[in-house]
């Protein structure tokens, strides 16, 4: 699988995890240059709290436009550091 923003493609991988009919990503395949931290946080009921990255690609932001959960809940431990995308963001194989 392929994640793609502003032509570009930040993260490539046959390991992603689907849940909910998102593609989540592990950590090591992202295109870390692409990638900044951000402040925002949600809580899922059964997840946790996410953490999110604003995407920069090209000269353009794209504002927490991928998440992850650093300490998700038990029942979603499988996606422990693993990164999913929205936002214009295209997941593609």
């Amino acid at each position: 699988m392929k994640a793609i923003w502003n032509n570009q493609i930040i993260a490539e991988s046959d390991n992603t995890i689907v849940i909910e009919n998102n593609h989540y990503f592990p950590k090591d395949s992202i295109k870390k240059e692409f990638f900044k931290e951000c402040e925002t946080q949600t809580t899922c009921p059964w997840k946790g709290v996410a953490s999110y990255y604003t995407l920069n690609v090209n000269g353009q932001q794209n504002r927490d436009a991928a998440w992850y959960y650093p300490s998700p809940k038990p029942a979603a431990a499988q996606i422990a550091d693993y990164i999913a995308f929205w936002k214009g963001v295209q997941v593609t194989q």
